[in-house]
């Protein structure tokens, strides 16, 4: 007999896809089995373990930072202890497409900065390209090892109504959060140590062999044991707990730019016993801030000089200098033709439908639906500068529109999509929230991998499609299962 009821209690929103359950109250075939050995613990059970998990994440210093009102308020990511679950099929189809998809950026990225063949042939147009702010003039014609340029990608997928997978969001220049995925495994391994090995859920745990392998293969130098190295802001950084994680887990330096120098185009690492030549930098610095001499003369972030070793190529920086330009929202909308112009296939992950609002009758369609509408600014992210028109009181909505008549390049809108939902343990009960997921590939010279799952962030406020850590969510440990 169950010994608790939270599943029975469990109930799925009217026309939404909830990953546990279908309409009719069925539990889906890849839940079963997690649903019956969670039926079976006591509620103070349950109870326990949650506590035992953010005392977990509370004792590893797992944290972010929220910036509000100039402020950065420093707190626990919240985890969910409920698994999201994905069935191995569903993957499958998930990895073919992240697959694809990144290999026709790859393309585009090497493209917009050298023979320019897409603007050219009018598939992109080059209004959108040199308004872009992240399109970087001073990386043009640089020839970037093996030829990519998207080594590390977080590409954020999310589930309609109907259970279709869309590619909300590509991140193509220092995709955080894979140390929260990282972690959520290992919370669940201490919280339901047989769960994981019952349910054959694969494993997620090499990661960072992957990544450092991939780094290690783009050195420049023909060297057995080349210096790689993460470059970090510093412990200010929202991400700084990552940058440490990923550098402890990979065996690298953890560096700032004061600990770098450039010298006869090479740069180098001081160290107690002088300097040491490094050959790959793992850079979690944006563009703006990498060398003062090229970029912003106030960055004390940077290294003064690394530009001239990056195109001289004694050095390989990881994402490459220029990302920016095929992750800008208004490009986003024209990543389908891109794969069909340098690929010759059809897209397997489908765009969710994307208004520019340089476009005067998409313009006016917005406006005439915004209740319906969701308006993003173009190079924002983590939230931030978006207006939901289902959410939003007349005076913000009249806000929006003054905004993006007066700069519409900044702006797009999209439908308004009713994510999918999943189980989450709020207050003692079963409740479904809203979710997206973030898998995150690698991109070496012997092509692309991606570990399955991926970080699954949550809405953890009622009725909110708003995932991000930085506006209230949290997040959940993602298997992927035969």
């Amino acid at each position: 007999m169950a010994k608790n009821d939270l599943f029975q209690n469990y109930q799925v929103g009217p026309e939404l896809w909830d990953e546990m359950r279908t309409q009719e109250g069925t539990v889906r075939q890849h839940y079963d089995m997690v649903v019956q050995e969670l039926s079976q613990l006591p509620p103070e059970a349950l109870h326990r373990k949650e506590e035992l998990a953010k005392q977990l994440f509370m004792n590893q210093g797992i944290t972010f930072t929220v910036y509000f009102e100039n402020e950065g308020i420093e707190r626990i990511f919240p985890f969910d202890i409920i698994p999201r679950i994905i069935e191995q099929s569903e993957w499958l189809h998930i990895e073919q497409g992240i697959k694809q998809r990144l290999r026709a950026l790859n393309m585009f990225l090497k493209d917009i900065y050298n023979a320019q063949q897409i603007i050219k042939e009018g598939i992109v147009p080059a209004s959108l390209i040199v308004t872009c702010p992240h399109f970087t003039r001073e990386v043009f014609g640089i020839p970037v090892v093996h030829d990519i340029y998207v080594h590390i990608a977080g590409i954020d997928l999310i589930r309609d109504a109907d259970g279709t997978y869309y590619v909300l969001e590509d991140n193509l220049r220092t995709p955080s959060g894979v140390s929260y995925m990282l972690e959520n495994r290992e919370i669940t391994k201490r919280i339901f140590p047989n769960m994981l090995a019952d349910n054959s859920v694969k494993k997620i745990s090499d990661y960072p062999l992957l990544l450092g392998k991939v780094l290690r293969s783009l050195a420049p130098r023909p060297i057995g044991q080349p210096v790689v190295v993460l470059l970090t802001p510093g412990i200010f950084n929202s991400a700084y707990y990552e940058h440490t994680f990923l550098a402890r887990y990979m065996g690298i330096e953890l560096v700032e730019g004061r600990d770098l120098v450039v010298d006869d185009h090479k740069v180098y690492m001081k160290t107690t016993r002088g300097r040491r030549q490094v050959d790959v930098i793992y850079r979690r610095v944006d563009d703006e801030f990498l060398d003062p001499l090229v970029f912003r003369p106030d960055s004390a972030l940077g290294v003064p000089g690394l530009m001239s070793a990056y195109r001289r190529g004694t050095v390989a920086i990881v994402n490459a200098v220029g990302n920016g330009v095929a992750d800008d929202k208004a490009i986003y909308v024209y990543v389908p033709d891109m794969i069909r112009y340098y690929l010759n296939e059809e897209p397997i992950l489908k765009n969710v439908p994307t208004y520019r609002m340089e476009n005067v009758d998409e313009r006016e369609h917005v406006f005439a639906n915004m209740e319906t509408m969701v308006v993003k600014r173009t190079n924002e992210s983590g939230g931030y500068g978006m207006v939901m028109g289902n959410k939003a009181t007349e005076k913000e909505l009249a806000g929006a529109k003054e905004a993006i008549i007066a700069d519409p390049r900044s702006f797009i809108a999209q439908p308004i999509i009713r994510l999918s939902t999943v189980p989450c343990l709020i207050d003692g009960k079963l409740q479904p929230r809203h979710v997206d997921l973030r898998p995150y590939a690698l991109y070496g010279p012997k092509g692309i991998e991606i570990v399955p799952g991926g970080l699954t962030r949550v809405a953890l406020r009622e009725g909110s499609l708003v995932v991000n850590s930085s506006q209230g969510g949290g997040s959940k440990d993602t298997w992927v299962v035969e």
